[in-house]
């Protein structure tokens, strides 16, 4: 039986979709200034490092609301709770590598 009833998309889908892309926006216009920057031969200051990773950061948190939305909010099975521990899993994951990948890109730049 085939459902006739139009679904409509979860309400934070949007703003999330929003987040996302003005975040990768602001990401990849940050690296394209950095790159100019460096062109000149000028040095940039380690704090302005936090734009990008904070950009990457949006990016990062907003990828993994839409994969929640789609795996588990959207599911109606009587396993959601194995669904959540496996989402929480890689959800840690990626936020590991994210604070890992910052660490080290800070610690080699203030090494320097």
């Amino acid at each position: 039986m085939t459902n006739t009833e139009p679904t409509s998309p979860h309400p934070l889908r949007k703003p999330l979709l929003i987040t996302e892309f003005t975040a990768l926006a602001v990401l990849l216009a940050s690296m394209g200034w950095f790159s100019s920057q460096t062109n000149e031969g000028q040095t940039i200051s380690a704090a302005w490092l936090l734009i990008p990773a904070f950009a990457s950061l949006g990016v990062f948190l907003s990828f993994i609301g839409l994969m929640y939305l789609r795996w588990i909010a959207s599911t109606e099975s009587g396993n959601q709770f194995r669904h959540k521990v496996i989402f929480s899993l890689l959800t840690v994951t990626l936020v590991g590598v994210w604070i890992y990948s910052i660490a080290n890109t800070w610690f080699s730049l203030t090494a320097s």
